[in-house]
Order: structure tokens, then C-alpha cells, then sequence
């Protein structure tokens, strides 16, 4: 006598683009060593703190995944959002979103610009970025940071800034935003962000950020205040 035992059919787990484009992104990084246990501490100054190395990094953004959808609020009424959430205008209107920085910006890439928000009441921004880690997006950090903080500390004022994904563009200019306008070091603008959203800038944006947590660590040192250059 035997038992026949049915077979279980296994169904599998539809991803949103966002989860699969955010796979595919950081899936080489699972070959990459341990990051040290330091990066996990609780937040430090820049007087004991020491920028961690790429591959450190990359381990760190990795190892830091939560769920993400089409945007999400990362920093008080500062989100990161994809291209679907900044072409829903009446979503827009509903968040509240009085500024828009589009990282993606251009003809060939995410071509909304100021007359596409015509009958919001919103005021934008665009940065022809492309994802690329050859191109050079750090000329618009402080650009941006300044954009950001000012719009921030407008009446009622919240901001979208989002790329194709939301995930490496508009990422990187939101961690050098908090690392400028919020004295954040490189890791702690990454865990805070983290938090919220599941983001991976490319390599060579990481690299960029990882250069302006030691540019921004020197300064500190000199009393120089970044929003000053």
C-alpha cells in the first residue's frame, strides 16, 4: 500500500519593473565580500568617520533593500519617484508636490519639462543625465542641493525627484543633497534613504558620491561650509 502526494505547484512571484530593474542593477554585487560591521553602526561625526571603500558600498546599498514602488518619501517631504509617478498628474496633485527635478530629462530620455506641469502649480527642474557610469553627473550636485534645500523650505513645500526607475539618478542627486544641504556622510545619507526606498546608483555616480564624502570630509575639517562653493 502506498500514498500518492500530490504534486504543489509553485507559482512564481511576479516583480514589479522597479524590483527587476533594481535585480539586475545590483546582482553582481552578492559576489562581493562582507561589508565591515562599522557600516551598521548608528550615525557618527565626520571627525571619527572614514569613507568606506566602493565595493563596501555596493555591499551596503545591496544588504539594504526594502520594498519599492513607482515613489516613495524618503527624507521629509523629499521623494524619489520613477517616470510613471512623474507623468500622473493627478497623482502629483494629490501628494502635494509643488517641485519636480527630473534627472532624466531631455528629448530622448523623460521629455516632460515646464509646460507639461502647465496646469499644476508646481516649478521644475530638469538634468539631462544619462544613466551611464562614464557620465559626469557631480557638476549638478551642489546645483541641485541648493535646488532642493530652497524648494524644502518653501510654504508647503514638497519635492519629486525621479529619473526613469528611481533608482540610480535621481538616487545619487538625493544622497548628495542630504550629504550637502544635511551633513550626512556618504553611509548615513545611504541608510536613510534606504529605509524607504531600494535604490543603486551605477557605478560611476557611487564612485562621484563616494569622492564628494571625502571632498566633504576635508572641508568639514577646515570649518568650510559646502553650500558656500
Amino acid at each position: 500500500c502506498f500514498c500518492l502526494i500530490p504534486l504543489l505547484r509553485i507559482v512564481p512571484k511576479v516583480q514589479t519593473h522597479v524590483q527587476m530593474a533594481f535585480n539586475s542593477l545590483c546582482k553582481d554585487d552578492l559576489l562581493r565580500p562582507r561589508i565591515r560591521s562599522s557600516l551598521s553602526l548608528t550615525p557618527r561625526s565626520r571627525s571619527s568617520y572614514q569613507t568606506p571603500s566602493l565595493t563596501e558600498l555596493q555591499r551596503l546599498l545591496w544588504t539594504h533593500k526594502p520594498s519599492t514602488g513607482h515613489v516613495n518619501e524618503v527624507w521629509p517631504n523629499l521623494y524619489v519617484g520613477d517616470l510613471y509617478t512623474a507623468r500622473d498628474k493627478e497623482q502629483l496633485r494629490r501628494m502635494g508636490i509643488t517641485h519636480i527635478v527630473n534627472a532624466a530629462a531631455g528629448r530622448f530620455h523623460i521629455d516632460t519639462g515646464a509646460k507639461f506641469y502647465r496646469d499644476l502649480a508646481v516649478d521644475y527642474y530638469g538634468i539631462e543625465a544619462d544613466d551611464d557610469p562614464n557620465f559626469d553627473l557631480s557638476i549638478y550636485f551642489y546645483q541641485a542641493a541648493r535646488y532642493i534645500r530652497a524648494a524644502l523650505n518653501s510654504p508647503r513645500g514638497r519635492v519629486l525627484v525621479h529619473c526613469a526607475m528611481g533608482i540610480s539618478r535621481s538616487a545619487t542627486l538625493v544622497l548628495a543633497f542630504l550629504m550637502i544641504c544635511e551633513n550626512k556622510t556618504l553611509v548615513d545619507a545611504i541608510q536613510a534613504v534606504c529605509k524607504h526606498r531600494g535604490v543603486c546608483p551605477n557605478s560611476g555616480f557611487l564612485k562621484q558620491l563616494w569622492e564628494l564624502d571625502m571632498r566633504l570630509a576635508r572641508e568639514k575639517g577646515r570649518g568650510i561650509d559646502p553650500l558656500r562653493l
